[in-house]
């Protein structure tokens, strides 16, 4: 099931935001997240805030949500406007889910026309959506080109029919290479998402996962490790043995094995999760995010923060409209992270990605930390003399151990 929203304050009805949230706002870029909580079948692995059709019950429906969504949106402009924010342009717009193709290719164009309308997008703006293979046909695809997406991001996970059965994934393999090369076909950017560590994928089966999605030439290539989540099915198959648990060294050794085929290929990391053709093609959004910028969450449970305050929707979708049908904030709580809270955040994205970290930013004790960081190969020498913490290889996989001795903790 879903996992839980976090504690905080109170969100005020009227959705007004504090004074703070105007400093520095002109020199932050905008974003907007959509979250459509729709998915044709709950995957074992999965807690994200979806729903299948059984689970939605009344008081919702995916034939309205466009039309919510697209509410909240504009009830979001104008609550941004009478806090004092500046005008910005959108630079990224990213729909994520759930599944959010399985709703008609003309309910997400929809949604994006209500964005244009109340903000402006940036003439360059990269609008992406997720999408599972089945659930896209040539059609859709260009007609999402056609209204003003430029990226769509595949969920293929496996091209082994037995691991995608262990996370309870549906589609056929052979159709995420359709669906690719329709997202082609329409002049769409496409990255496609890897996931490696299942229980019962062996090293075989993960490189012809990898060979696969390459043989599929993506502009950009996700992988991310399996983490088993509380409360999901495939936790309590681990739980009662049914499955094998699963193992950190077999994730380092698929991730290394991961990079290296990239790299082979002409791919560069430039998160420790993703590797793109180039700059041009690296996901702006997810960069966005890692760099501390504005963004907006529309839809049931989505996140948005803005100058540092973070707030979240409520997060079944029929609580969801029906705050949006009263006319007042979907928020359900929000919060500002102390100066510590917002350090440490900062360091754990920043260190993530390619570009680094400046050492300027770090408190001593992280400062004193990066010789021997240095001499145990963790960061990159050349990088640390310029005054910046990038991670090398066999740092991207201590991630986690470089952080703590940066921290201090």
């Amino acid at each position: 099931m879903p996992s839980a929203l976090p504690l905080g304050d109170p969100a005020p009805s009227n959705g007004l935001l504090p004074a703070t949230c105007l400093d520095g706002a002109a020199e932050r870029t905008f974003s907007i997240y959509v979250h459509i909580p729709f998915c044709a079948v709950r995957c074992g692995y999965c807690d994200f805030n979806t729903y299948t059709a059984h689970e939605l019950g009344s008081g919702s429906s995916q034939d309205t949500y466009a039309e919510a969504v697209s509410t909240e949106i504009a009830f979001g402009a104008q609550v941004l406007v009478d806090s004092g924010l500046p005008t910005r342009e959108v630079s990224t717009v990213f729909f994520g889910g759930g599944t959010p193709t399985l709703l008609p290719a003309a309910d997400l164009v929809r949604v994006l026309a209500e964005i244009r309308k109340q903000w402006d997008l940036a003439p360059d703006a990269e609008i992406t959506t997720e999408a599972n293979p089945d659930s896209v046909t040539r059609e859709s695809l260009q007609e999402l080109k056609d209204g003003g997406f430029t990226r769509v991001s595949i969920g293929m996970q496996s091209a082994v029919p037995h691991v995608l059965a262990t996370l309870d994934r549906t589609h056929n393999p052979d159709r995420v290479g359709l669906a690719v090369d329709w997202a082609k076909e329409a002049g769409l950017q496409v990255s496609v998402d890897l996931i490696y560590g299942t229980p019962g994928e062996s090293i075989k089966d993960w490189r012809t996962s990898v060979a696969t999605a390459l043989s599929y030439d993506p502009d950009h290539i996700s992988a991310y490790a399996l983490i088993i989540e509380e409360g999901t099915r495939l936790a309590g198959q681990i739980r009662r043995g049914e499955v094998a648990n699963i193992d950190d060294d077999d994730h380092a050794d698929k991730y290394l094995i991961a990079d290296e085929l990239f790299a082979a290929a002409g791919y560069s990391w430039y998160e420790v999760s993703n590797w793109s053709r180039d700059e041009s093609t690296r996901c702006l959004h997810n960069l966005a995010y890692w760099r501390g910028g504005d963004w907006w969450g529309a839809g049931p449970g989505a996140h948005s923060h803005v100058g540092g305050l973070r707030w979240w929707n409520v997060k079944h979708p029929a609580a969801y409209q029906q705050r949006i049908d009263a006319g007042t904030s979907p928020a359900a709580g929000r919060e500002t992270p102390d100066a510590e809270a917002r350090y440490l955040e900062e360091a754990m994205l920043l260190t993530r990605i390619v570009d680094g970290m400046e050492t300027s930013a770090l408190q001593p004790a992280g400062r004193a930390a990066i010789a021997g960081l240095i001499a145990d190969g963790l960061v990159v020498p050349e990088a640390a003399f310029a005054k910046k913490v990038v991670l090398t290889l066999q740092g991207r996989l201590l991630a986690d151990a470089v952080l703590r001795r940066l921290l201090d903790f």
